[in-house]
């Protein structure tokens, strides 16, 4: 592994060399308030760490002295790998790699939908390594856990599965770039399947917050509803954002944003 943050300016995208070859890019803002846990944020499906939240959040954390980690996982962003290569399980390690290897002492991990998925493997992998005191929070945006079976394999047709099993990918319509549509591979959703969070007990011994807009059309309410019922969780709270679409991005949501992160109970 090869990193170094010496004479690095705060927020610079640098990379995270591993050796197996992998190349993690990513962008880190040293904590100055040493007494708050960090915050790292995970992006989304074929989203990266240039997105407007991850922006907004580092320009806060620069703001408040607070630790703040953005990346981009394999296939994704300026991180080496191609895409259509990348499955559940293989991003989740990415994450764990960078959380594990860039960050100390606890942490609020901020997962945007399918980086809820995310925050959530990689959380159950730190609890069962005995690493509890790593986690300080988790807030989810539109959080998709298990999104690859309940989002996209129940609703894909007879027509759609036989394409994916003959070819091994199908390619669905993307309402954000038209021109570009999403590349499903059997890969994706096989491996999917070794990593549901909603199957089993999902305790989580910290705060938890969601936010769900309410005019979501990628990830449903009834996802955040069934999240909060299925966690295991003495403090966990869901906010409804009236109109808010998938982004979650506009001044009103990153003010939401910050407003959650600064009143997690430390």
């Amino acid at each position: 592994m090869t990193t170094s943050d010496a004479g690095v300016e705060p927020g610079a995208v640098q990379k995270l060399a591993l050796a197996d070859g992998r190349e993690i890019a990513y962008a880190k803002t040293p904590p100055v308030q040493t007494d708050a846990p960090g915050v790292v944020f995970l992006c989304g499906y074929r989203s990266d760490m240039s997105g407007d939240k991850a922006q907004h959040l580092q320009s806060w954390a620069q703001t408040t002295g607070r630790g703040f980690l953005r990346f981009d996982y394999t296939g994704h962003g300026a991180s080496s790998g191609d895409f259509e290569e990348g499955t559940i399980g293989a991003w989740a390690r990415d994450a764990y790699d960078a959380i594990t290897m860039l960050t100390e002492g606890p942490q609020i991990l901020v997962g945007s939908s399918m980086g809820g998925w995310i925050s959530l493997i990689t959380i159950k992998r730190l609890l069962q390594e005995g690493a509890q005191d790593r986690i300080a929070g988790f807030v989810g945006i539109a959080a998709a856990p298990d999104f690859t079976e309940d989002m996209m394999w129940s609703r894909f047709s007879e027509a759609q599965r036989t394409e994916l099993s003959i070819s091994g990918k199908v390619a669905l319509p993307s309402e954000y770039t038209p021109e570009h549509p999403t590349i499903v591979t059997r890969r994706l959703i096989e491996e999917g399947r070794d990593n549901l969070v909603l199957r089993e007990p999902l305790a989580l011994p910290f705060p938890v917050r969601l936010l769900q807009g309410t005019a979501d059309r990628d990830v449903e309410l009834t996802v955040a509803l069934q999240l909060l019922a299925h966690i295991e969780c003495g403090d966990a709270r869901l906010a409804l954002v009236k109109d808010a679409d998938h982004r979650m991005s506009t001044p009103r949501e990153l003010a939401l944003l910050v407003e959650t992160l600064e009143t997690l109970p430390r």
